[in-house]
C-alpha cells in the first residue's frame, strides 16, 4: 500500500493506493485543515486514525507547499517543519518522498484527462515539449516538466516569489502601493489568495469604486477574505469593486504565465493549476487573460502558439504524489 497526499497551506488531501492503477479510486481518502494541527506527523496519524484499518505501507509520498531541500522541507505558509527521516520513523513507514507541491501537481499534469481540462488557447503543441505549470491557490507555485527517457519529468521552482512586475499602468501604482506596506512585492503578494485582497486594498484605496456597507461587514468578520471578494464578483448583483479586483489578478496571472512560457520555453502547453482559477473561471474565460499572456512584444506571436488550459480537478496533486511514489 501507499500513502500519498498534497499538503497545502490551508488543506491537505491524503490518500491510500493500493496500486499505480487505482490513481483515481483510493482505498481511502479524507481532506483535513492543516492549521489544526501542530505537525505534518500529527496531521498523518489522526488521518489514519480516521479512516481506520489495518494497513502496512511500502512507502509515502507527500507533496508540500514549501521548497524541498535533501528530503526536508519548511511549509512557505504554516509553522512546520518536515524530515523524512524522521517521518519513517515517527509513522513506522520505509520510505518517505518528499516533493514540492508544485513538482506533484506538475507530476499529475501528464496523467490528466481531456475532461479535467479547460482549454483557453489552443495553440500548436510541440510534440515532447517543455510544459509549463503555475498554480495560484493559498500561494503562487510554479514549475515545468522536460521530456527525458521516454516520459515528462516534473522539476520544482520558486518562481512564485520572483519579484512582481507590473505591465500596465494601473499594476505600477499598485506596486508603488504595497511597497510601502511589503518588505518585498512577490507575484506571490498580487497573484494569490493571499495576495488577491492586496489587490482589493489598492483599489478601494483609489476611491474609485463604493465598498457596501454589506461588504465591509462580511470582509471585517472574515478569518479569509478572498472567498468574499470572488463570490462578490460573480453575484447576481457583482461589487464592481471586486469585480475589478478579480479582473487585475487575472492580467497579472496571465502575464505571469507568459513569462513561465518564455522561461522554460514551454512549447508543449502552460497549465493553470491551483484552488484559486477554477473559481473565477468565468473571469479567466474572458480576453483579458491571454492578452496579458501574449503581450511580449516580439515574442508575442511565439506566445500565440502555446496551449494553454485550466486543469479543473483539485486532486492533480494528490494523483501527482501518488504516481511518483509508485514510480520510484
Amino acid at each position: 500500500m501507499l500513502l500519498a497526499g498534497d499538503i497545502g497551506g490551508t488543506k491537505a488531501n491524503l490518500a491510500i493506493f493500493a496500486s499505480p492503477d487505482t490513481l483515481r479510486t483510493p482505498v481511502a481518502q479524507m481532506k483535513l485543515r492543516c492549521n489544526q494541527y501542530s505537525s505534518m506527523a500529527e496531521l498523518v496519524r489522526d488521518f489514519l486514525k480516521q479512516v481506520g484499518g489495518d494497513y502496512t505501507f511500502t512507502a509515502a509520498c507527500f507533496g508540500v507547499a514549501g521548497p524541498v531541500l535533501n528530503n526536508k522541507a519548511n511549509i512557505t505558509n504554516l509553522p512546520w517543519s518536515i524530515d523524512a527521516d524522521e517521518l519513517e520513523k515517527e509513522l513506522q513507514i520505509p520510505h518517505v518522498f518528499l516533493l514540492n507541491d508544485l513538482e506533484a501537481i506538475a507530476a499529475g499534469v501528464p496523467l490528466l484527462h481531456q475532461d479535467e481540462l479547460y482549454c483557453l488557447n489552443e495553440g500548436t503543441p510541440v510534440e515532447h515539449g517543455t510544459l509549463g505549470v503555475v498554480a495560484p491557490g493559498t500561494g503562487l507555485g510554479e514549475a515545468f516538466l522536460t521530456y527525458e527517457d521516454g516520459g515528462y519529468r516534473s522539476h520544482a521552482t520558486e518562481g512564485g516569489h520572483a519579484s512582481f512586475a507590473p505591465i500596465t499602468p494601473e499594476q505600477l501604482e499598485l506596486l508603488r502601493f504595497l511597497m510601502q506596506k511589503l518588505p518585498h512585492v512577490s507575484f506571490e503578494m498580487v497573484c494569490s489568495g493571499i495576495g488577491l485582497p492586496n489587490i482589493y486594498d489598492y483599489l478601494k484605496s483609489t476611491g474609485r469604486y463604493e465598498e457596501p456597507s454589506w461588504l465591509t461587514e462580511a470582509l471585517a468578520s472574515a478569518k479569509d477574505r478572498t472567498p468574499v471578494i470572488v463570490q462578490a464578483a460573480q453575484a447576481d448583483k457583482a461589487v464592481q469593486l471586486c469585480v475589478e479586483t478579480v479582473r487585475m489578478f487575472v492580467s497579472i496571472l496571465g502575464a505571469e504565465a507568459g513569462n513561465m512560457a518564455l522561461k522554460v520555453l514551454a512549447t508543449g502547453g502552460i497549465y493553470i493549476g491551483g484552488g484559486v482559477p477554477c473559481h473565477i473561471l468565468p473571469f479567466m474565460k474572458e480576453s483579458t487573460f491571454m492578452e496579458a499572456f501574449k503581450h511580449k512584444g516580439r515574442f508575442s506571436g511565439l506566445l500565440a502558439r502555446i496551449p494553454v488550459q485550466v486543469i479543473l480537478t483539485s486532486e492533480v496533486g494528490l494523483i501527482g504524489a501518488a504516481h511518483f511514489g509508485f514510480t520510484h
